[in-house]
C-alpha cells in the first residue's frame, strides 16, 4: 500500500470489480482507447493486472479516496505486452472516473507511483505514452517533469495500421531528473 495526502493506491479487492467495470465502459473514460470494455473483458482485464502484479511485483494499484473510501480508478506501473522500438520499458499509466478529473487525482497518485518505481523498485527510466489527442494525459505527463521527443513517437502494434488511434506520443523520465 502506498499513500499520499488524499489517496491510498493497493492492491485489488473483489468489491472493486464493480467501479472497475463502471470505468472501462465509459465512452467518456475511454475516448482515446479502442473502445469501452464488456464487463467480461473488464474482468478479464483485472485479471491480468493481477497477474501482473505476481509474476513481477508491481503493477496497477487500486485508487481509492481516502475521505470517502471509493475506489476511484486506477495508476501504477507496467510492463507493455507488446514490441516498441523503446523496449524493454515499465510504463506508467492511469485512468480515474470521470466524476473525479480536474482535481488532481491522477497527478497526484502517478507521483506516487513514480516514486515508489524509482526508489523501491530502483527503475532508471519510466515511460509513458497516449495518442497526440488526448491532452488531458499528456498534461499529467508534463506535470509529472516527463519530456517528450518527437523521434520517440510510434504506431501502436495492437492496433491496426491506419486505425485513427494507432499514433502514439512517447514520454519519459529518468531517475536522475525525478529528484
Amino acid at each position: 500500500m502506498i499513500e499520499s495526502s488524499r489517496l491510498i493506491l493497493r492492491r485489488w479487492k473483489p468489491e472493486d470489480r464493480e467501479p472497475f467495470a463502471a470505468l472501462n465502459a465509459s465512452p467518456v473514460v475511454t475516448e482515446f482507447l479502442p473502445k469501452p470494455l464488456t464487463r467480461t473483458e473488464s474482468d478479464e482485464l483485472l485479471d491480468r493486472i493481477e497477474a501482473h502484479f505476481e509474476a513481477r511485483g508491481f503493477g496497477l494499484f487500486a485508487v481509492e479516496r481516502k475521505d470517502s473510501g471509493a475506489c476511484i480508478g486506477w495508476t501504477g506501473l507496467s510492463v507493455p505486452r507488446f514490441e516498441a522500438p523503446f523496449m524493454p520499458a515499465v510504463e506508467i499509466g492511469w485512468r480515474l472516473a470521470e466524476e473525479h478529473w480536474g482535481y488532481g487525482f491522477a497527478t497526484e497518485a502517478a507521483r506516487r507511483a513514480l516514486d515508489f518505481g524509482f526508489t523501491d523498485l530502483d527503475l532508471k527510466e519510466i515511460v509513458s505514452f497516449t495518442v497526440p489527442a488526448n491532452r488531458r494525459s499528456r498534461s499529467v505527463m508534463e506535470r509529472l517533469g516527463m519530456t517528450r521527443d518527437p523521434a520517440d513517437d510510434f504506431d501502436h502494434p495492437l492496433l491496426e495500421p491506419g486505425h485513427p488511434l494507432s499514433r502514439h506520443v512517447l514520454y519519459r523520465l529518468r531517475r536522475e531528473a525525478s529528484r
